[in-house]
């Protein structure tokens, strides 16, 4: 049995998506230089959109490395036959480590815990491993700090089995134009590739730029770029893109089960709120919080219900909410559009996420587990 709450992922816009995302780096890339490499971000599931599916779309479509948040994340790409190069993210488990190097993934060293850990691990293999090199420009997250690298950089160029193929930073407040910290941080992460170049390593490739970061500023594009959100059709709020014609990948689709009446002062669901002062006709549909609908769409949210769009009602609980659709000629089995086009009418993830005071790759990537995913090639 499939249950009627599916979300449909259109590969083939990914797949667009990175050929614009690629046509905008060449178009503004300086003075006829080669434009930055994509590394294609598939970190949670690909935000929410399947990461081995979509995985095998984007090497398909010639993206030459994948980026995800941990090891076990770039295992199950492996294991599924992906042989583009995997970049991981997150910090560096001891427990874990066999993964990198039976997997052939390229880790992430953002500490000199990290650095020591894997230095012991590959020299146990005699193999000496590629890594990139992570800058903490003042986010403080992970990675070394960009004014203490005379200290803390040495011991860790001087490991004979680890191999430094990049140096890269994380922006803290690219999706925020009227911050100052965009640029700080580039500032910072200069000096930093400058102190490298200074203590020893030749710095072969820098990356900086997530999704917003591209959009912003082409002086953060350096060799490569980290876009996330805008493979998958998504422009990070407030920004605009108007000179990248994106596609929404995905879309969020149910059905109505039971339509019955309400009369007048009658309240709807868990705590019995959103009563009116006039009967109406309410839609019940199969979706609710464990399939990733934040509960405070109640009342904010809309759905698309036969091309015309109809309150959220009621409190959205665990496996069902409930529609306003008086005066519509709803049925059971009528389609629900709670992300994407129906008619001539859109619900955009980033709409979504506005209605409840989220940011729109939190909407896709809590979509959950039990909603079964279409993938459209």
């Amino acid at each position: 049995m499939i249950r009627p709450t599916v979300a449909t992922v259109r590969l083939d816009a990914i797949q667009a998506n990175l050929r614009a995302i690629r046509a905008l780096l060449g178009a503004g890339a300086a003075g006829g230089a080669a434009a930055p490499d994509v590394l294609a971000v598939v970190k949670a599931n690909a935000y929410g959109h399947g990461a081995v599916e979509v995985g095998r779309a984007l090497e398909a479509a010639g993206a030459t490395t994948l980026a995800c948040a941990d090891i076990a994340e770039g295992v199950a790409l492996r294991q599924a036959g992906i042989r583009a190069a995997i970049l991981v993210f997150g910090a560096l488990s001891v427990s874990e480590l066999d993964g990198v190097f039976d997997h052939l993934l390229t880790p992430t060293v953002s500490s000199p815990g990290a650095a020591q850990a894997l230095e012991r691990a590959a020299a146990a293999r005699r193999l000496r491993i590629g890594c990139h090199l992570k800058i903490d420009t003042g986010m403080n997250r992970l990675g070394f700090r960009h004014d203490n690298l005379g200290r803390t950089i040495p011991p860790v160029l001087a490991s004979p089995h680890l191999s430094i193929d990049a140096v890269y930073t994380h922006f803290a407040t690219a999706d925020r134009p009227e911050s100052p910290l965009l640029d700080e941080q580039r500032a910072r992460f200069d000096r930093a590739l400058a102190a490298l170049g200074a203590l020893g390593l030749p710095v072969a490739r820098r990356h900086a730029a997530g999704s917003a970061a591209l959009l912003r500023d082409t002086r953060t594009w350096y060799d490569a770029v980290r876009p996330g959100l805008l493979l998958y059709g998504i422009v990070p709020p407030p920004l605009a893109a108007a000179d990248l014609a994106l596609g929404p990948a995905l879309s969020l689709a149910s059905r109505i089960v039971a339509v019955k009446g309400v009369r007048a002062g009658e309240g709807i669901g868990y705590g019995m709120g959103a009563a009116a002062d006039e009967p109406r006709s309410v839609a019940i549909v199969p979706a609710g919080y464990a399939d990733g609908l934040d509960t405070r769409l109640s009342g904010r949210g809309s759905a698309l219900v036969g091309g015309r769009r109809v309150p959220i009602v009621g409190a959205v609980s665990m496996d069902m909410l409930a529609l306003d659709v008086t005066g519509l000629d709803a049925s059971p089995g009528d389609e629900v559009v709670f992300i994407g086009r129906q008619g001539g009418d859109e619900i955009t993830v980033r709409e979504m996420a506005g209605a409840v005071g989220m940011i729109p790759w939190e909407v896709v990537c809590r979509l959950g587990s039990r909603i079964q995913r279409v993938f459209a090639a």
